[in-house]
């Protein structure tokens, strides 16, 4: 039977607990595994602030315990252990719990390491729409066109709407967005901005360049979805998360208004007098992007940390009682 003590070296009251441990009788066949939170990140912030803490069976002993509550522990889960029959379902879960398996290794792995997992997939998904352009202005139409069709149900892809790599301007906007001093989508392409199928498929032309095969909005989404995974790796993933009702004002209500706003003018032919018909800007659909990106990220990375901090928690410490295990033997 396992009996695991966690403790904290710079805790005064560490070697009273010592002690209490030290005057009981424990069997020689009992397994008892001392863990240092300190050797390990995650047991440290799991168990920081609750130890002394002695775990047997499926009792838990925090400080201040005592001599006879430890030991009336230790019977009680010896009891209990003795009265799980042999083969049994719950006899079999124990013995799965005795023994670190390779899925053990890997999950220990991922939650030591999701982030940096994450902003690697993150990454690729944010190049290869880069990476169409570029394939179109060399030639590889058929390589750029699997990219914006990978792509296609995910993003409009509306020309007017996205970033152009190789050409005279960055963007081309719609008239609408009145923006001066430069081309638009309809200079450009000779074509209304209100037919959205001839607008999706406008790649451009090498005169005035490719579009990225994701909008500006998108681009600045995963953008900032990327560079907020690395910034919260860089920090150790102890940001701490960004209240929800922030999370709805500064990344959700933004990009709601000035995405919404945007639709009557691009659904319908016509619209009432009493409605404005307005199109964003490049600058306003950054900006709402990287809002959003950077706040849904703030809000989520740091929670799903605390349940990869539990899982690191509860393996790590199955591999200390294993190591130990492997060691007496």
């Amino acid at each position: 039977m396992n009996i695991i003590y966690f403790f904290d070296p710079r805790q005064s009251e560490t070697q009273l607990a010592n002690e209490i441990i030290q005057s009981i009788s424990i069997d020689p066949q009992d397994n008892l595994v001392q863990i240092d939170i300190c050797s390990d990140a995650a047991i440290q912030r799991t168990y920081e602030g609750s130890t002394p803490l002695i775990e047997v069976g499926p009792y838990h002993l925090q400080w201040q315990f005592s001599s006879q509550e430890l030991d009336v522990a230790i019977r009680a889960a010896k009891d209990r252990l003795q009265q799980v029959q042999a083969g049994s379902r719950e006899a079999k879960r124990l013995e799965k719990g005795r023994a670190l398996s390779g899925g053990d290794k890997i999950t220990y792995w991922f939650g030591k390491n999701y982030i940096w997992v994450f902003n690697g997939l993150v990454f690729l998904y944010l190049l290869l729409p880069f990476l169409a352009p570029m394939f179109a202005r060399i030639g590889q139409t058929k390589t750029a066109s699997v990219i914006y069709k990978i792509y296609s149900p995910v993003c409009h892809q509306l020309a007017f709407r996205s970033w152009f790599l190789f050409g005279e301007q960055a963007y081309y906007p719609r008239e609408l967005a009145d923006i001066p001093g430069i081309f638009t989508y309809e200079d450009i392409s000779g074509q209304s901005s209100v037919d959205l199928v001839r607008a999706r498929q406008f790649i451009g032309n090498d005169k005035y360049g490719y579009k990225v095969a994701l909008c500006q909005r998108d681009v600045a989404i995963y953008g900032s979805i990327l560079l907020f995974g690395i910034i919260f790796g860089l920090s150790g993933r102890k940001i701490k998360p960004l209240p929800w009702y922030w999370w709805v004002i500064l990344g959700m209500i933004p990009i709601g208004l000035d995405g919404g706003s945007q639709l009557p003018g691009i659904l319908f032919n016509t619209i009432p007098s009493w409605l404005i018909e307005r199109e964003s800007t490049p600058l306003l659909r950054t900006i709402t992007g990287v809002l959003f990106g950077t706040t849904t990220m703030w809000y989520m990375y740091p929670l799903i940390e605390e349940t990869m901090q539990g899982t690191r928690a509860i393996i790590a410490t199955k591999m200390a009682v294993v190591t130990h295990k492997n060691k007496d033997i």
